[in-house]
């Protein structure tokens, strides 16, 4: 008889497992709350859909802060070199950027997520809709459904139901009710931060910040990000939020292609008249929103060209706390490890789980969804190899 696989979230983990675990013939249903399928992997795609990131694989391993060594070995089985392929296989071409960050050619996820739910369709994966899991029932998951109440009984479950944030794409993290005694608190991660602003801050409102180096402990990011109402927002930011949650300073050169000697002099040489805001515009060519900030966060400071290249080298940003968590990209906290055999729900018989459900943090630029895939990845073939250990015993 053929085996029944039953996977709850049609995010880009739970899309993994349905794939690994048809390709092995067993009959594959998934369940997802929403209307449609991978909401918030098309939201990613929206701005490139940068897939994973080129580098090797310890660099590449080094970005996880506490990496669980499940999540370790997942990640050494599908790493950047694996996701490349998978997406060519789904024919999906990629290109690898200047950063080492790797898109799609197309440039967003709607090409590569059709084809994948094609390959799927053609393994005979159903799909149930606006499927709403509430728990379970002796061996059975609970659903409720736009047709009522409705239980499943399989051979194989992966939880894939996603972390907190981005409630209105179906993440909202509901699912800890039923599982809060294996549970580490959410908090935001790949998130902006408040900083209070002052009046004058309101003319660069919006505007995005380029050509700067952002530093939060030892981590260092050249993304571009933007000056909000509410404080600092973007993909810059989020490289580095998870060490400025950790309690580091967020410093920012604002200049980072002159060095301190260089900047020093150039401003040895202005005419002692010159205000420092036309310094600023004029011989340095900062445009208006780097002069405010410089400004917004230096105002008491000694105007001599040393004091003033130091502070365009290393500018302090008083952050305060996280924006709020349905704001972020992301979530850490969730299934915490210590309640998995792997992946394996120590106290759930063939139950597995996997994606941002789990605790694991990664900043943005290829870590989120290479880590979603790899776990997806490894609880099916976990729960393959282990349902082929109980036939054999």
């Amino acid at each position: 008889m053929t085996q029944t696989a039953l996977v709850i979230g049609a995010g880009p983990a739970g899309l993994m497992a349905a794939d690994i675990l048809s390709a092995a013939g067993l009959r594959v249903t998934i369940a997802d709350r929403m209307p449609s399928v991978g909401r918030k992997f098309l939201m990613a795609g929206k701005s490139g859909l940068n897939l994973t990131k080129a580098e090797d694989q310890d660099r590449f391993a080094a970005r996880y802060p506490h990496l669980a060594p499940s999540l370790s070995d997942a990640l050494q089985d599908f790493g950047p070199d694996a996701v490349a392929q998978w997406a060519a296989n789904l024919g999906q071409p990629l290109f690898t950027g200047t950063t080492g960050r790797v898109f799609p050619t197309a440039m967003k996820a709607s090409p590569l997520l059709r084809a994948w739910l094609a390959r799927l369709d053609s393994a005979g994966v159903t799909r149930r809709l606006r499927w709403c899991w509430t728990g379970w029932y002796g061996d059975a998951c609970l659903f409720e459904t736009p047709d009522g109440p409705q239980r499943i009984t399989a051979d194989i479950t992966i939880l894939a139901m996603g972390g907190a944030s981005w409630r209105r794409l179906g993440s909202d993290g509901a699912w800890a009710d039923k599982l809060r005694d294996k549970t580490a608190p959410f908090r935001p991660a790949n998130c902006g931060f408040r900083v209070d602003w002052s009046p004058h801050m309101a003319v660069v409102t919006g505007h995005p910040v380029k050509a700067t180096a952002l530093r939060a402990g030892d981590i260092v990011s050249r993304g571009e990000w933007v000056i909000t109402a509410q404080g600092v927002e973007g993909g810059g930011i989020y490289d580095i939020s998870h060490a400025i949650a950790r309690g580091h300073r967020l410093t920012v050169d604002l200049v980072p292609d002159l060095s301190p000697p260089t900047l020093t002099d150039r401003l040895s040489k202005v005419p002692p008249k010159t205000s420092l805001a036309n310094t600023l515009r004029k011989t340095l060519r900062l445009p208006a929103v780097k002069v405010a900030l410089f400004n917004e966060c230096a105002r008491n400071m000694d105007r001599t060209p040393q004091a003033v290249a130091q502070a365009l080298k290393s500018l302090h940003v008083p952050v305060a706390a996280p924006l709020p968590i349905d704001q972020a990209i992301s979530t850490a906290g969730g299934l915490r490890w210590d309640t998995l055999d792997g992946f394996a729900l120590r106290d759930r018989p063939r139950t597995y789980c996997a994606g941002e459900m789990l605790d694991w943090d990664a900043p943005t630029g290829g870590y989120l969804i290479t880590a979603c895939l790899a776990t997806g990845r490894a609880a099916a073939l976990q729960a393959l190899n282990d349902s082929k250990t109980l036939k054999t015993t």
